[in-house]
């Protein structure tokens, strides 16, 4: 492994993490599965401090898919919500947030999907943070990559002129994540090592991947640590 410098510059400029195994975490500790959610919450908030710590600026996490909130019983989705609510309170009265300016952003169908209460915290973490530059979080929110990717071609042919050619810049600015760069380091936790619906599919052509075997509430600090040690000891050839 290769020890990690705070300071270095071949750290991910953009990481992800898909936090799988919350369910199946409360499951073999006999707990209700929003239980597992509270703890995958946890999680992130120490995840995000030692992402930032090491000197990571940008770091994504998918909390939702679009069938997390429709295929999952009610009352799982109900306290999921919930979850959300009281953590992205913490979140906005963090003072780390605003001393750091991170900014926070959310992408998926969450105005949508979500109940009014909750919607009004998310607003305000956006409100809050919308001038901060030197950290960024990222949450995917009642999002699919799939739903994405058409959702943005629907607003390329709308509005191509006749006789042009579609480019990558148009696809790009099209995309619910057009503001966010391309993924260096995917991690997804939960031992099932595979993509889901499409996740941010326009910018995944080059990225590391990493599986993790561990339930996310057990990826702790020096598991996140691993997997950036062992990106940084890879060689990107981006084709070369």
């Amino acid at each position: 492994m290769t020890a990690i410098d705070p300071k270095q510059s071949d750290l991910p400029r953009h990481l992800v993490i898909i936090p799988d195994g919350n369910r199946r975490w409360a499951t073999k500790r006999r707990l209700e599965p929003w239980q597992g959610h509270e703890a995958g919450a946890e999680n992130t908030e120490r995840l995000i401090r030692e992402a930032r710590r090491l000197g990571v600026r940008e770091i994504s996490f998918w909390g939702s898919s679009l069938e997390n909130l429709t295929k999952r019983p009610a009352l799982e989705s109900k306290a999921l919500l919930r979850i959300y609510e009281i953590y992205f309170k913490k979140l906005l009265e963090n003072g780390d947030i605003h001393k750091d300016r991170a900014k926070i952003r959310f992408i998926g169908h969450w105005e949508e999907q979500f109940p009014e209460s909750l919607k009004s915290v998310l607003r305000e973490c956006l409100k809050a943070t919308k001038t901060y530059d030197q950290y960024f979080l990222n949450f995917f929110l009642a999002y699919s990559g799939d739903d994405e990717m058409r959702l943005a071609f629907e607003q390329v042919a709308r509005s191509l002129p006749t006789g042009e050619r579609v480019t990558n810049e148009m696809i790009k600015a099209n995309l619910m994540t057009k503001d966010l760069p391309p993924v260096d380091l995917l991690i997804r936790t939960g031992g099932e090592p595979h993509l889901s619906a499409g996740f941010m599919m326009w910018d995944m052509a080059n990225t590391q991947l990493f599986f993790s075997e561990k339930l996310y509430p057990d990826f702790d600090e020096a598991a996140l640590r691993s997997a950036l040690e062992d990106y940084v000891g890879r060689g990107r050839r981006f084709g070369k």
